[in-house]
């Protein structure tokens, strides 16, 4: 008998549709029927082909098969040349000794996939694109320390910074620095950026081309029909290294969940690669018994964390704005109040759920190893909380169960996207608040609105109209400056910057601030590393926020799959022309 599978169509949340699909003409594709097809799955759908107007990490997977930086790090942190012939430094004197520039020398006879030579116009370009405010690039915060750009001949490109600058190494590295053509993308240099054709049909350097964007499709998953994007990849005809080239196409989807994604990489091998199995360990060891797929841990700098809201999320502006740096949040502005509820998170009991792929912290800065700070610790103390409350003036005076002051409940909605993890940590941190009279309400948001980059939607994670909201978080490069800049005042998304900024929580304190500008221009590596220590041992003082687990990211690669190297500093996509399929 055919059966019929209903599922709601992704992204919605509220008065969704749904669509109902014969499964039986669905065709079932096993990874392993073609050999020369590798097929990738995410479970959070991507929305661009853009490198630099990205939504989150799930789009630097898809944009990382395409385009390529100058140069990245490997899982050691060792820099890796990519587009650049060499890696600057002072010995070779490509690094200027006074820290104000630097000089990146290019491979030659590189060409863009439509056959146009690459050089080094493109990159000065590319930074002319990221910086342009109308572009609104996910990107431009990297390039905040560049004063100019300059293609001194073809393939030679000099970068000046606007003063001293120790993190020369930021700008065209990694997944943020991806090089684009001037030729391609010159007529979207505007604010039609992200809607422009080249957006969903690229011209890059890498080993694989998108050849076709498909906003609608379906894939089987034993008995699931999962709503997908589905972006068809070829080879480039015009990359530098054809005998690397061991697939000859890509298939990426995207859609589903974490559960989905895992059964059908470890499972049912309907793939080749899953990413981002954020279900903890312990429920992905019985699928990976099954002997068709394996599990593979990269070390990672990101931290699931639960943000701190310092505005208050339900008192509006005359112009309708809410979380906004004009109004203080009414009791989580409170020092007391913040360093009660850090005790009363049960960080051990929150890292079980993850095994083998997270570790309980007190930090916000864990990777590079050298810059976890060994100032900072955990407790749960339940009865510490419990007093820190009663010494703040928060007592229960009706006898409801939930502590109040001066008429107002202490009462908090704590929001997250929806993943099992997240949940599962959700119930654990209600269960010891409200053991301690702090009532919690618990709202689940669907990640690709949650994460998205919407101005105009309420329910984005920047918007953060809600009292706590957790998310994993992270540096994407060994140097940290960037990633610590995030909690700088003036990083706090508000409706004037369209919530672009990366300073959630809204926090604000000058004396980090200035331990970040002293960072900016210290070029002596272990004052710069003490400084980073400082800032990192100051927010969590102040409970900037609440670093729950040092994770580790697991993703899911097919028995016969070789060549993976993931890393902490780039996407996991960043070396797939090594990928290959075991003979």
């Amino acid at each position: 008998m055919a059966r019929h599978v209903c599922q709601k169509l992704p992204g919605l949340i509220a008065g969704a549709s749904f669509v109902c699909i014969l499964a039986s003409a669905l065709p079932s594709v096993a990874a392993g029927n073609d050999p020369g097809t590798l097929r990738l799955l995410l479970w959070h759908a991507p929305t661009t082909l853009n490198p630099h107007v990205l939504s989150g990490s799930k789009d630097q997977v898809v944009t990382r098969i395409t385009y390529e930086p100058l140069a990245t790090f490997d899982v050691t942190g060792k820099m890796v040349p990519i587009l650049a012939a060499e890696i600057p430094s002072l010995e070779n004197g490509e690094v200027a000794a006074d820290g104000k520039s630097v000089t990146w020398k290019l491979k030659q006879g590189v060409k863009w996939s439509d056959g146009q030579p690459f050089t080094a116009k493109d990159v000065v370009f590319t930074y002319s694109y990221i910086t342009n405010p109308e572009v609104g690039s996910s990107d431009a915060s990297d390039f905040r320390a560049v004063d100019k750009v300059e293609a001194l001949d073809d393939f030679t490109v000099k970068v000046t910074f606007k003063k001293v600058n120790p993190a020369w190494v930021l700008p065209f590295v990694g997944a943020h620095g991806l090089i684009i053509p001037e030729h391609a993308f010159a007529d979207s240099n505007n604010a039609k950026a992200a809607t422009a054709p080249v957006s969903f049909a690229p011209v890059g350097t890498g080993p694989y081309i998108a050849k076709e964007f498909r906003k609608e499709d379906v894939m089987l998953i034993g008995e699931d029909v999962v709503n997908t994007v589905k972006i068809i990849y070829e080879t480039n005809p015009y990359y530098r290294d054809p005998s690397k080239l061991h697939f000859k196409h890509v298939i990426l989807q995207g859609g589903g969940d974490a559960a989905v994604a895992a059964k059908a990489v470890l499972s049912d091998g309907i793939v080749d690669y899953a990413w981002n199995l954020q279900l903890g360990t312990k429920g992905l060891a019985g699928l990976e018994s099954k002997g068709i797929g394996r599990l593979v841990f990269t070390p990672s700098s990101y931290i699931e964390r639960i943000f701190v809201n310092f505005t208050d999320p339900n008192r509006e502006t005359t112009d309708g704005e809410r979380s906004s740096t004009q109004y203080p949040h009414p009791f989580l502005s409170d020092p007391k109040v913040r360093e009660a509820l850090t005790y009363a998170v049960d960080r051990e009991k929150i890292a079980e759920l993850y095994g083998r792929s997270g570790r309980p912290t007190a930090n916000i800065l864990v990777a590079p190893p050298t810059y976890e700070s060994p100032n900072t610790k955990y407790t749960l103390d339940l009865k510490k909380a419990a007093a820190l409350l009663d010494a703040a003036g928060w007592e229960d005076s009706d006898g409801d169960g939930i502590r109040d002051k001066n008429g107002v409940p202490l009462s908090l909605l704590y929001q997250t996207s929806i993943n099992p993890v997240r949940q599962q940590i959700q119930e654990i941190v209600k269960h010891d608040f409200e053991s301690i009279g702090v009532h919690v309400d618990i709202k689940t948001i669907d990640a690709s609105v949650y994460f998205a980059d919407d101005p105009t939607n309420p329910n984005t994670s920047d918007h953060f109209y809600a009292d706590f909201e957790e998310s994993k978080w992270g540096n994407r490069s060994p140097d940290p400056g960037a990633y610590m800049r995030a909690l700088t005042c003036a990083e706090a998304p508000q409706k004037k910057n369209g919530w672009s900024k990366l300073n959630t929580g809204r926090y604000c304190d000058p004396d980090y601030d200035a331990l970040y500008d002293k960072s900016t221009a210290e070029l002596d590596p272990e004052k710069r590393r003490q400084l980073f220590i400082q800032m990192n041992d100051l927010a969590m003082r102040d409970v900037a926020l609440i670093p729950l687990v040092a994770a580790t990211d697991v993703s899911g690669l097919g028995k016969d799959i070789e060549g993976f190297a993931g890393t902490p500093w780039d996407s996991e996509t960043w070396n797939i022309v090594e990928w290959r399929r075991k003979q």
